[in-house]
């Protein structure tokens, strides 16, 4: 067992700006609406003039999580990004996740660095396959959730009916903070319910920039012709109002829930406020058996690995999220995998494409260290090289195929590229004992692979062809077991470039016949690195 350090010297500093931080994820369905949000918190933040537009860059109009070339083509994100915001006297660290199924993997790893969850409903759809999928995870990991109902601009499923949906299918109850007056695509406003007022915001174009709230008491607002629909409000609200114990939250026994549009920019201005007392801020983290003070030595665990975010230096960023201690710039740090130590001299906040040089961190933030040779995800980072923080599980491929290139000319930029996206976890390059035949590409899902194909093409300067493999079916086995494999025709052992061993079928069939006839293999239920 590690035996953490002594206090750092300056304690007290380190652990009031640790309480300052709300380091957090967005999770959602694809298409509820998380970019958007993501846009508008760095516009109520301040970090963004005009959403969708960097503040120093602001005749670009790309959106800022969304920055690979792919992203912004098909509007959809399919990798990490990490953006830093100030509101309130609180620093929030959003860790923007993929919204595409497919790359659910990268999610999984950005929810290992945070400390608290936003899922995003729309709220003419509910509860849908990939957020039900993301909230268990974030129920193993315990985090509170916050829940934010988006798109009540439009026409949307019942108030009161969304509720419902909430509680029956993930078992937390929701207590709504507000309440949409307007429920056929008009919205009115919302009925804040712990302050007993109606908000109104006025519309700007596009809601690219802040419009102006107004509160009116609710027993002074004039409804007009929506007085139905403010009548139903009151009376809905009334039936679930409740006031909240942030512990509940904190504890998964309830979720916070708040009405709103991310579009047209209305609740979120609640949202902001109220999220400091629900989002908690960071806790001690356990390495080995023992739990490292957020005062101590510095230690940071990386989650991710982007290869290219700079094309122009073919660079490569390692993101951590610090979980104890104060990083400053140019320190270094023992990586506890290897042994190896590193010089933290090029660390750098990104935001979206951009990135600022950092000189100093503190535990709930995320950097980017630039060329950490020989990084990966999950290892642990720190002064003495001592500590190690659990192990970040990893998705097993589902979809299978070869990728060659093109132009054997370019073979050795082809090998480059396929190793850094492999570091990066966009694929899993399996190869057969001895090396023999051409590597499989493993993958969660299909677009993984166009993104693998476009990335080897756009970055390396190498176009690719494509072939699928007969596989279907994956499982990981305990090495020791590897030898009692029979030689069947649809049975491979591979292993991937981090010394895992692999068992491809050509069908879920013979993995049923193999737990038959040898039933005492020793299957791993998640493949973690070796």
């Amino acid at each position: 067992m590690t035996t953490p350090s002594a206090p750092s010297r300056d304690s007290a500093a380190v652990l009031a700006e640790a309480n300052r931080r709300r380091t957090f994820a967005i999770i959602s369905h694809p298409d509820a609406g998380k970019t958007t949000l993501t846009e508008k918190l760095l516009l109520f933040g301040g970090a963004v003039e005009e959403a969708g537009s960097v503040r120093a860059r602001r005749q670009s109009r790309s959106t800022v999580s969304d920055w690979m070339e792919m992203e912004r083509r098909r509007g959809i994100s399919v990798s990490s990004a990490v953006l830093r915001f100030e509101h309130g006297g609180y620093q929030y660290n959003l860790v923007d996740t993929p919204g595409h199924a497919d790359f659910s993997e990268d999610t999984y790893r950005a929810l290992w660095a945070v400390d608290a969850a936003l899922m995003v409903l729309d709220a003419g759809k509910g509860l849908e396959p990939q957020t039900l999928k993301l909230f268990q995870v974030c129920r193993m990991r315990g985090l509170p959730i916050i829940t934010f109902i988006n798109k009540c601009d439009r026409p949307m499923i019942a108030p009161l009916s969304l509720l419902d949906e909430i509680e029956r299918e993930i078992g937390v109850h929701p207590s709504p903070m507000n309440w949409p007056i307007g429920t056929h695509g008009r919205l009115h406003g919302l009925l804040d319910i712990g302050g007993d007022t109606v908000i109104q915001t006025d519309a700007t174009v596009h809601g690219a920039t802040i419009g102006a709230g107004r509160r009116t008491p609710a027993d002074a607002w004039d409804a007009g012709p929506a007085a139905a629909d403010w009548h139903d409000a009151r009376e809905e609200a009334a039936l679930v109002a409740a006031t909240i114990d942030p512990a509940d939250v904190h504890a998964e026994r309830v979720t916070p829930v708040f009405f709103g549009s991310a579009l047209t920019n209305v609740g979120l201005s609640l949202l902001l406020d109220a999220f400091p007392r629900f989002a908690v801020p960071p806790t001690e983290r356990s390495s080995d058996d023992a739990a490292v003070p957020l005062d101590g030595q510095f230690s940071a665990q990386v989650f991710k690995v982007q290869a290219n975010t700079d094309p122009r230096h073919r660079d490569r960023v390692a993101f951590m999220r610090v979980n104890s201690g104060r990083f400053e710039r140019g320190m270094t740090a023992i990586n506890g995998r290897t042994d190896r130590r590193l010089s933290l001299s090029y660390s750098n906040e990104m935001f979206g494409q951009e990135r600022q040089t950092i000189d100093e961190a503190l535990p709930g933030d995320v950097i980017g260290i630039v060329n950490a040779t020989g990084v990966q995800v999950g290892d642990t980072l720190s002064e003495d090289g001592m500590l190690q923080f659990p192990p970040i599980p990893e998705f097993l491929p589902e979809r299978f195929a070869y990728l060659r290139s093109v132009d054997s000319s370019r073979y050795k930029q082809f090998r480059s590229g396929m190793r850094q996206l492999e570091e990066e976890g966009v694929i899993r390059v399996l190869r057969r004992p001895h090396g023999v035949g051409d590597p499989i590409i493993g993958v969660v899902g299909q677009l993984q692979l166009e993104v693998a194909e476009e990335r080897l093409a756009n970055e390396f300067g190498c176009r690719v062809e494509r072939s699928e493999a007969s596989f279907s079916a994956c499982r990981a086995i305990d090495p020791t077991d590897a030898e009692r494999l029979p030689d069947w025709r649809g049975l491979e052992l591979v292993e991937d470039g981090n010394g895992r061993q692999l068992v491809l079928a050509t069908s879920s069939f013979v993995f049923d016949r193999l737990d038959r006839e040898i039933p005492d293999l020793g299957w791993l239920t998640i493949a973690t690195r070796a």
